[in-house]
């Protein structure tokens, strides 16, 4: 089974130049025959290339050095060195590529166009041959150019879900069971906390020719934004999705503040996310006081969406299937001030590059993140 993996560092390296040749014409019939020795070849690039069916980044953690070729040398006969193979390194839509040593934000690939390419090392030049050297004063150059070397960089590399809406909520608030629900995911669920220890994608589909996108992260805990917990490593997950939809267990102890301690950690960790626009769903109305609990919260939180619901039951799945598409539908119709009026206030508009970009996802594509299926 391929793991879930979500960050790596690798090593890269371009081809050093092919080296210049000193040769020489040494036909029978050609008593001058001067210089003829050829260039070497430029040595490979590194490229990074868009892969829209991968979902890890686990094939870097088990192959982080990369070497592209170098460029063969020039022989005589004014014969040029091959050019050096370039190292062609694929990745996910959502992929952040950074130095590892300052951090430094080289590229982000934020759309799934599978053309999508990045050059980010130049192999180097081919050195001249002799040929090059000849002029009136010296007509036999004994001399070539050696080819250049090659470039290095170490890279972090960092996968961020690219979805356009993300689900949060604390272990066990029914993140998973809403995703089952609604798409083909097929997330592991049970009864325990932690039970979902990876993002996993689904699509809710809305028409035929309309779709989705829905990342299940998972649940965070107080102090996650500290490191606390497995929310920490998932937090940036959130930070691609167009929307949110916070998950809250109106049968927990804690419903009555669940919200606004989920809040805090993502503002902690990020002000991007604290500004999204999000909808809260009461989830385990079907258990004792629970609704009750629900219509406290709507009380509570006038200004926001908030709509009871069970996912055991199926008790307001419909209306929610309806809020989720109307939240994406805002996020992709911006009025003419350039913002989205949610309680006759302006926000600024989210919408993410992928939302734009993507086209309608095919059944038949695997679209579940590899090491989540049961």
């Amino acid at each position: 089974m391929i793991q879930f993996a979500d960050e790596a560092t690798i090593e890269i390296y371009s081809g050093k130049g092919g080296n210049g040749c000193v040769a020489w014409r040494r036909e029978k019939y050609i008593p001058l025959g001067g210089p003829a020795g050829g260039d070497g070849g430029k040595g490979g690039d590194v490229i990074f290339h868009l892969k829209k069916n991968l979902r890890t980044l686990a094939h870097l953690r088990y192959h982080p050095v990369f070497k592209a070729k170098a460029g063969g040398d020039g022989e005589g006969h004014e014969r040029y060195g091959h050019g050096g193979e370039d190292v062609i390194i694929p990745v996910p839509p959502g992929t952040s590529i950074r130095d590892f040593e300052t951090g430094q934000l080289i590229k982000e690939f934020t759309t799934e166009s599978e053309d999508e390419e990045f050059k980010i090392l130049t192999g180097g030049k081919g050195g001249w041959g002799n040929i090059h050297f000849k002029n009136s004063i010296n007509k036999a150059p004994e001399y070539a150019h050696d080819g250049k070397p090659g470039e290095y960089k170490k890279l972090k590399i960092e996968l961020s879900i690219m979805a356009d809406i993300g689900l949060v909520g604390f272990p066990n608030a029914g993140k998973s069971s809403l995703l089952n629900y609604f798409t083909n995911a097929r997330p592991k669920i049970a009864p325990y906390p932690f039970t979902t220890k990876i993002p996993n994608l689904g699509v809710l589909r809305a028409g035929d020719e309309r779709d989705i996108i829905i990342a299940d992260i998972p649940g965070i805990i107080e102090g996650a934004s500290e490191g606390i917990g497995l929310g920490v490593r998932f937090l940036k997950h959130i930070s691609r999705t167009a929307a949110l939809v916070f998950i809250i267990d109106c049968a927990d102890e804690n419903y009555l503040n669940a919200y606004e301690k989920l809040s805090g950690e993502l503002a902690k960790f990020s002000k991007e996310l604290a500004q999204k626009t999000r909808i809260i769903l009461c989830n385990k109305i079907d258990q004792e006081e629970a609704a009750i609990h629900a219509a406290e919260l709507a009380q509570k939180y006038k200004d926001l969406t908030v709509i009871p619901m069970s996912v055991f039951n199926h008790e307001g799945l419909d209306l929610v299937k309806t809020k989720i598409l109307e939240l994406v539908t805002n996020m992709e119709n911006t009025n003419s001030k350039g913002g989205i009026k949610t309680g006759g206030t302006y926000t600024k508009p989210l919408k993410s590059d992928f939302m734009a970009t993507r086209a309608v996802v095919d059944d038949e594509e695997e679209i579940q993140y590899p090491g989540s299926e049961q």
